[in-house]
């Protein structure tokens, strides 16, 4: 059972110097977030580097999360693809290894227009029984799934809910206006998510979590049990850290705020690269500046 409420982070993918998953250090960071009280966790995502993991890789950090998660939370797929038949064929996957849902990308490459993007989800909830959440990501992955899309979707009892990351806070209105509570939201934006859980979001697909996870949970509950001067306060500290959730390098970023708080390390896939130089430095100045004042919670 996947509530769709609380906080869910998109894991980064641990890697060894030799390019090798690290699950070593991949369930140390995963221990940090059930300790902090996440609701559920996320593979393969934009910060997972989905696009350069093997299928093989994808299911193996899936077997292995499921099994270390010992049902404490659930465990949440991403499925990136550009064919609905490979679509198809990762949800299967996914299900046969003990995800207990997926989140969904449109498809990639090509840019579907309405009729093709509402075929390509009905195609997969059809598929499998886990429930979906739909990650509606305009701005990097170049298709908005409408409200009017999501009104076709709603009669797809799987299809559940949200990753809000339009941009665009008001969308958190126009869904509860249109759908009541037909479909959970979650913010997947950092710097936005306290707006949009006052706007009455149930979540939040969370990226610097991975190394600030007591902090981004602290956030959620005060949010939602209206103490928003306790919340606003260690959002103002955080702001600066969670801008780097919205470079086209927050892999980069975010790993390296995990590296200097002791649950990650820098090293990610090619085609990206490690850091170097001046931007290391100005980035190193934010999350050393952010750990250096961090607030007591």
């Amino acid at each position: 059972m996947v509530s769709w409420i609380g906080v869910y982070p998109a894991l980064t993918t641990k890697f060894t110097v030799d390019d090798k998953l690290d699950f070593t250090l991949f369930e140390k960071n995963l221990n940090a977030q059930l300790a902090a009280g996440v609701e559920g966790v996320i593979l393969g995502g934009t910060l997972g580097e989905a696009s350069v993991l093997s299928d093989e890789e994808k299911f193996e950090l899936v077997k292995f999360t499921v099994e270390k998660v010992a049902g404490k939370v659930p465990v949440i797929m991403n499925i990136a693809e550009g064919s609905t038949r490979e679509a198809v064929k990762q949800a299967a996957e996914a299900e046969r290894n003990g995800a207990n849902g997926l989140m969904m990308l449109p498809p990639m490459r090509y840019k579907s227009d309405h009729r093709e993007t509402v075929a390509f989800f009905k195609a997969v909830a059809d598929s499998t029984s886990l429930p979906i959440m739909v990650y509606n990501n305009p701005v990097d992955y170049k298709v908005e799934v409408t409200i009017d899309m999501f009104a076709e979707l709603a009669a797809i009892k799987n299809i559940q809910a949200v990753k809000e990351s339009t941009r665009d806070v008001s969308n958190v209105t126009r869904m509860i206006n249109r759908f009541g509570d037909r479909f959970k939201i979650l913010c997947g934006v950092d710097t936005l998510a306290l707006e949009e859980l006052v706007l009455g979001a149930h979540g939040w697909v969370a990226g610097l979590v991975c190394a600030f996870p007591n902090e981004t949970v602290a956030i959620y509950k005060l949010a939602k049990a209206a103490k928003i001067d306790e919340a606003l306060k260690i959002y103002r500290w955080f702001l600066p850290l969670l801008e780097l959730d919205i470079h086209p390098k927050l892999v980069q970023y975010i790993k390296l705020a995990e590296q200097e708080v002791g649950l990650g390390s820098e090293h990610v896939r090619a085609p990206r690269l490690p850091l170097v130089g001046e931007e290391r430095d100005q980035v190193l100045k934010i999350i050393r500046a952010g750990i250096n004042s961090r607030p007591k919670l």
